[in-house]
């Protein structure tokens, strides 16, 4: 009897090896759970890129494992709620979107009473010290992407005219992307006009960028947006202004379709894309490794850690990528971020054919 204990216990370390993955440590239960609770309904992206992506990576890592997939539509109670019903059903590891970043603090105090740690997904919880990590974006690298890939655009340039549309002084996003772009084009363009937008969006940008023209005699080398809607706004304004194609290279962020078009038909010159499946597919990778006490390799953070009041989280942080004409094949589409379907409508099919979408 003692023998057929022995056996029956290899046996099921054996099953955990194999449907687990080669993280598991030997003698694990079956089936751990991992809540993925999320903020809100308005980004579709968490119902059409985060849950699937995040369900795959810990599928392929570990066929027994449940992924509790939760959205609070908005609502900071109701994400409460679903985090204790999460940790009341077993779960083993919470990655939390939270809704509220302050109130989510009394999310991560019930996990920590349970020995459940948290992983901190795409937005911050502010003053909880026990948060096991942060995965995001590296936001910081930002601005220096766009500045970069403008002076590559330039680079046949003699000290080049450049117009800095900027986002709302009052978001530290904005300023943090607006220094990182000023500290890599100073000394190296000539600001001629600079604006900051408390009320960012195409139509403001236009004005701006209309304003400038018309400072400058439409004698401008490029633009600086600090994102696609501003950039949308300057090309109204460049068009509009009788400003000669190709248009002076104008810069975005968000990889919004209709920036990506504009970088098709040639107008807009770049935008800064934000992986998801790359932030999505590395929270489940850190998931699966607390969920089974794995040790999370220090390459994963690279020594990062961001402060969110209370501690210094390891932090994750996913690098973006810049999107041109030239590289849209190998980001956007092929992530599923955008598909040809969406691209490739009438006006921009032959843009499409151009740059080897088929």
């Amino acid at each position: 009897m003692k023998m057929a204990r022995f056996v029956s216990t290899l046996f099921v370390v054996a099953l955990c090896a194999a449907a687990c993955g080669g993280g598991a440590t030997p003698g694990v239960t079956l089936g751990k759970k991992i809540a993925f609770l999320l903020p809100d309904s308005q980004a579709a992206r968490y119902e059409s890129q985060d849950v699937p992506i995040f369900e795959a990576k810990i599928k392929g890592m570990c066929s027994d494992c449940t992924v509790d997939s939760r959205n609070a539509r908005g609502d900071a109670s109701a994400q409460l709620s679903q985090a204790e019903a999460a940790l009341a059903g077993g779960a083993n590891v919470l990655v939390l979107d939270p809704v509220d970043a302050t109130a989510a603090a009394a999310i991560v105090a019930k996990a920590k009473a349970r020995q459940v740690p948290v992983i901190s997904y795409d937005r911050l919880v502010m003053n909880a010290p026990s948060v096991a990590y942060f995965v995001s974006f590296d936001d910081a690298a930002t601005g220096p992407l766009q500045a970069n890939a403008l002076l590559g655009a330039l680079k046949d340039k003699t000290n080049p005219t450049v117009v800095m549309i900027n986002g709302d002084p009052g978001d530290s996003f904005a300023r943090l992307i607006k220094i990182g772009a000023q500290n890599i084009l100073s000394g190296k363009v000539t600001i001629a006009k600079a604006y900051d937008t408390p009320q960012a969006g195409p139509v403001t940008a236009q004005t701006e960028m209309a304003d400038a023209l018309n400072t400058l005699k439409n004698r401008v080398d490029a633009v600086y947006a600090a994102d696609d809607a501003s950039a949308g706004g300057a090309i109204a304004a460049l068009i509009s202004a009788g400003v000669k194609k190709p248009l002076p290279p104008v810069t975005g962020a968000g990889a919004d379709l209709a920036a990506v078009q504009r970088i098709l038909a040639g107008d807009q010159y770049m935008t800064v894309y934000k992986a998801i499946r790359a932030e999505a597919e590395s929270a489940a990778q850190l998931a699966y490794d607390l969920a089974y006490g794995v040790a999370v390799p220090a390459t994963m953070t690279s020594g990062k850690t961001v402060d969110n009041g209370s501690t210094s989280v390891p932090a994750l942080l996913v690098s973006p990528v810049a999107v041109t004409r030239q590289t849209i094949i190998s980001t956007v589409i092929a992530d599923g971020f955008l598909t040809k379907a969406d691209l490739c409508t009438d006006q921009f099919a032959k843009a499409c054919v151009a740059v080897g979408i088929s």
